[in-house]
């Protein structure tokens, strides 16, 4: 690769760290977490238009939780009538008598219908909040995804992966778990709490006060116990993440081979059983801790009706309040009711700020804007029966015009990558690029598909300015075959028709034998349903790379860029793909990027890139003669042949 070195490849800036929800973790941490997230002008009036084209479901969400959460607070209210007007009623003359049937069936006829009403409502509920949360975070993936189909190529080289999958999986997919649970738990268990506060105060006020006075206490230590459980669930989380790391290194390809080659398997089998050992500790501790807060809660509800009996034996007795059984028992389900939902309150807070520091770096994604777009009034590449002045053709003529370019992270006080470049390829020439590594050649490549903006003078195409021309069409007339051939875990015809999804087989096949691969497909047991595998590794780098360039041919540019495509290939296999190349590049332009000199000796046109500057120019037996640097590198590699690499 010839990219010079000062051009980004790694990540920069607040993006290049993923940031996720922190499930189950500690609060602090997620605090710290959400106070990092970036600063979004009109946030909320941002996510509240997410959720315009589902007003009516959210609507029918906010009444269906209200009308769940006061229906949960009746129960209770209709236990003390059983009680006291269907189970033991008291005469005129203040005996209890037997139960009155009639009023007793009336009662459990009404506790039955609010059970199944609530159960129905919340059935439509949870289905009117899953299909909107999950709508809307259906479309942000979407959204996401398409604009960062569009943003240019030195996003990615800066910005790792990892980076933004986690964009798209962890902050996307906590939005649906904020969208589907947030609100929901916000409007129901206000509304239990204060219907179920109400409900206490009318049917004893003095409980209440003892009920409230002891609520407090076991609020603060499931607050207590939860922090130690978050602490352990966070670090459950770092270790599953590790294993998750070392798998992944591990057990693609690449680790595979790379651990059998260095005899590393006992080590890594070692590290994995190690990680594996704190993982199984850490559950055990989760476990048990949960263990014990569940413990303490059944204690604690068990303590408060026992409590309350007790209390309402000492007012009894006392004579300051007439309190009947039916008041007693709905008075501790009533208090059974409030308990959860008030806790569950008490981390709304900070749910709402997670949801918005989630939708804050969604936003922060969504609002970056591609440094290659299409100019107004961009137009197509010019027809193949274009012509200029002088009647001469012009798709596929590339040109230089005094061009100077610096990678957007390059340092600024050093010197450009190319400084004051200017060539003209005709079409259907063959031109080659060589010269050190890190002089610029690749650079030259990337800049004729507009893959990167020069950033002086300029890059025609077929008479055109490219900025002056619509990307894609541009594009679309430009073929590239890289060094690193990039295959899909699919089939060889899979893998072709990514150039040409309507191509028939007779197509794939004419590609196929243009680039001098049909026959190998054919020997497959499979033929061309054969599965390449992940990154095409059950192929051979010759076989792959014929692929690539059968798949390039599907696609018939006008211009063919071939950068350094036989430079990690052994001598049989490059003079095979060679001869692939030669074939594809007959009456199309071609630009070689090249690193073994012995490759493009027969090119119509070899420029020579020193320092991001065109050092000398001509065929090859002229830059022989002139004796420079094409003359000096020729001659070294003749000296000193390369050992084949593959």
């Amino acid at each position: 690769m010839s990219m010079h070195a000062s051009s980004p490849g790694g990540q920069s800036g607040r993006m290049g760290k993923p940031r996720t929800r922190i499930s189950g973790a500690d609060e602090s941490a997620q605090r710290a977490e959400n106070a990092e997230a970036p600063k979004i002008p009109h946030l909320m009036r941002r996510i509240a238009e997410l959720f315009a084209p589902h007003k009516g479901a959210l609507t029918a969400t906010i009444v269906l939780v209200l009308v769940g959460a006061a229906l949960s607070v009746i129960p209770p209210l209709l236990t003390e009538r059983a009680f006291d007007e269907g189970l033991f009623p008291v005469g005129a003359d203040g005996q209890v008598m037997g139960p009155n049937l009639p009023v007793l069936t009336t009662i459990v006829v009404a506790m039955l219908a609010v059970f199944i009403v609530s159960s129905l409502l919340g059935v439509w509920q949870t289905w009117l909040t899953a299909t909107v949360g999950n709508r809307v975070m259906g479309a942000l993936r979407v959204r996401m995804f398409t604009h960062l189909q569009r943003m240019e190529l030195s996003f990615f080289t800066r910005t790792k992966t990892g980076v933004i999958q986690s964009r798209l999986q962890n902050d996307v997919g906590g939005v649906a778990s904020v969208l589907t649970n947030t609100v929901s738990s916000v409007l129901g268990n206000t509304v239990t709490v204060l219907a179920a506060f109400v409900a206490m105060l009318l049917l004893n006020w003095q409980l209440t006060l003892i009920a409230l006075f002891l609520l407090p206490v076991m609020v603060i230590a499931q607050r207590r116990v939860g922090q130690v459980r978050a602490r352990i669930a966070a670090k459950t989380q770092e270790s599953l993440s590790e294993m998750t790391a070392i798998t992944q290194e591990t057990l693609s390809v690449s680790g595979i081979l790379l651990s059998k080659s260095f005899t590393r398997q006992r080590s890594e089998i070692a590290r994995y059983s190690d990680e594996n050992e704190n993982q199984i500790a850490l559950q055990v501790r989760q476990q048990m801790t949960g263990q014990w807060f569940f413990a303490m809660v059944g204690i604690f509800m068990s303590a408060i009706p026992a409590i309350v009996y007790l209390a309402s034996g000492w007012l009894i007795a006392g004579g300051t309040t007439d309190i009947s059984p039916g008041t007693i028992v709905a008075f501790t389900t009533v208090q059974a009711r409030l308990l959860f939902p008030l806790m569950a309150l008490m981390r709304v807070a900070l749910d709402l700020q997670t949801s918005g520091a989630l939708f804050a770096r969604i936003f922060e994604y969504l609002d970056l804007r591609p440094a290659i777009t299409d100019a107004p009034g961009a137009r197509p590449v010019p027809e193949a029966t274009a012509t200029d002045a002088a009647g001469r053709p012009i798709l596929g003529r590339v040109e230089f015009d005094r061009v100077a370019f610096r990678y957007p992270d390059a340092d600024h006080d050093g010197r450009p990558t190319l400084d004051d470049v200017s060539f003209t390829i005709e079409p259907g020439q063959y031109a080659a690029f060589v010269g050190p590594s890190g002089a610029g050649k690749t650079t030259v490549s990337y800049l004729v598909p507009r893959l990167y903006e020069a950033t002086g003078g300029a890059v025609r195409f077929a008479g055109v300015d490219v900025r002056d021309l619509e990307h894609e069409s541009l594009v679309s007339n430009i073929g590239i075959v890289s060094q690193e051939t990039y295959l899909f875990h699919a089939s060889i015809a899979e893998n072709l028709r990514y150039a040409k999804p309507e191509a028939s087989d007779e197509e794939l096949e004419a590609a196929a034998r243009a680039a001098n691969i049909h026959e190998t497909i054919a020997s497959f047991p499979e033929g061309y349903d054969t599965v390449v595998g992940e990154r095409g590794y059950r192929l051979s780098g010759g076989e792959k790379q014929r692929i690539a360039i059968a798949r390039v041919l599907l696609k018939d540019p006008a211009v063919l860029v071939l950068d350094e495509a036989t430079s990690a290939l052994d001598t049989i296999s490059e003079r095979v793909v060679q001869a692939a190349l030669d074939d594809a590049s007959r009456g199309r332009t071609t630009i070689a990027i090249a690193h073994r000199l012995s490759t493009v000796v027969s090119a119509d046109v070899i420029f020579v890139v020193v320092a991001g500057r065109i050092a000398e120019r001509g065929t090859h037996a002229e830059l022989i003669a002139q004796g420079g640097v094409y003359a000096s590198l020729y001659r070294e590699q003749a000296e000193r042949p390369e050992v084949p690499t593959a």
